[in-house]
């Protein structure tokens, strides 16, 4: 078995949820990926974008005198960084990807910090970026050994979505109150609303906020007793996002991070599937295998490409592509935009369409206005298309 096999990624993602309810587990993930990775040691870090205050932040073990002097450095000082902040979410950014060896080895940084600890490079990747705040997830790796290699990194961008929904879930409770022996009645404490569901969608439990909402028929509903959104397509993901979280699904990272469930007109709602594995902290909320936390800040927003890919089950590139034609760029435009060819965007085009049930530019310009009305809360969408 490789050492980066499914095995080994879904028994850290099921690590990673765990920390969504016991944030001191987040040690312990960051040191179970620097050994997988052979690295020197692993960081994360949910921030605001507005004055660095952090949410979080938590590593492998290291020197904690070195890391207090990393803070001294500013974006720019650091090679490659500013690359991982601006760039793609989800997307692992080698430092040797975007500066040579030589570059790296005259910066001060190097020369400075990494040189002398026998460090060499690091791969940064931006695991959240909302209207408020950014996450940051990096690998440092040591300079005897070979540079991050192709499968390392498609191995921390599966997990990178993963962890975005864990930061964001743990943010949404209060963590003074969630310890691992959760029990359905601090559910009940809880102020954000929470449901517990079977594989088949269907209402285990609902938590006072959460059942005040079925009632009203706000937002989510019961149905036959299964768990039901306010449109179609919605309701199809949210299902389809529980029985991948009931299987333990690795893919799930993929689907369903952050699903809208507001409409037009609505204020910004988003659904976040935590799966309840067997033999984890989860495994207290049995017999449900997934919980669904409801979240009304801005810091839950998901980006734009998220939620066309779980709506309608695009490719990430295929995701892209509708969000620059959806700010009214003609096919030229777009191919330039995403540095593509027009013969392959024409591909991705008769993909998406077929997908979202459209037949030209014009329609899918009307689908990213429709679905990011009740999502985007004060962020343009063209900002959103550039920072994601």
């Amino acid at each position: 078995m490789s050492r980066l096999g499914d095995e080994i990624l879904s028994s850290i993602i099921g690590d990673i949820y765990d920390c969504a309810l016991s944030p001191e587990g987040w040690t312990g993930v960051m040191t179970r990926i620097t050994s997988t990775i052979d690295a020197a040691y692993t960081t994360i870090a949910l921030t605001s974008v507005t004055d660095s205050r952090g949410r979080f932040a938590a590593q492998s073990p290291w020197d904690a005198e070195q890391l207090r002097a990393l803070q001294d450095y500013e974006l720019d000082a650091i090679p490659g960084l500013r690359a991982a902040v601006i760039g793609d979410i989800d997307l692992p950014q080698r430092t040797l990807s975007v500066v040579s060896e030589g570059e790296l080895e005259e910066s001060a940084f190097f020369q400075e910090w990494a040189k002398p600890q026998g460090l060499r490079e690091a791969c940064t990747t931006k695991f959240v970026h909302t209207a408020d705040r950014i996450g940051l997830f990096s690998t440092t790796t040591w300079a005897n050994r070979p540079p991050i290699s192709t499968e390392e990194q498609r191995f921390l961008a599966l997990l990178s979505p993963h962890l975005r929904r864990a930061s964001l879930i743990g943010d949404l409770l209060d963590q003074t109150r969630v310890t691992t022996g959760i029990y359905r009645g601090v559910l009940d404490s809880l102020a954000v609303p929470v449901i517990l569901a079977g594989a088949d969608g269907a209402i285990l439990h609902a938590n006072a906020h959460a059942a005040k909402m079925l009632d009203e028929r706000v937002l989510l509903r019961s149905r036959n007793g299964v768990l039901q959104a306010q449109t179609p397509v919605v309701s199809r993901a949210l299902l389809e996002a529980i029985e991948a979280a009931a299987r333990a699904d690795a893919l799930l990272g993929s689907r369903g991070i952050g699903l809208p469930i507001s409409t037009p007109g609505q204020p910004p709602a988003v659904a976040y599937i935590l799966p309840l594995s067997e033999g984890t902290a989860r495994a207290a909320f049995r017999p449900a295998c997934a919980a669904v936390f409801i979240s009304t800040t801005i810091s839950a927003s998901p980006p734009p490409e998220d939620v066309l890919i779980t709506l309608y089950d695009l490719t990430p590139a295929e995701a892209r592509v509708v969000l620059q034609i959806g700010r009214g760029l003609n096919a030229a435009q777009c191919a330039a935009a995403l540095a593509i060819s027009e013969n392959t965007l024409k591909t991705h085009l008769g993909r998406v369409y077929a997908k979202t049930s459209t037949a030209r530019q014009a329609d899918l310009v009307a689908l990213v206005s429709t679905i990011a009305s009740p999502i985007m809360h004060g962020m343009s969408l063209a900002t959103s298309a550039d920072t994601t």
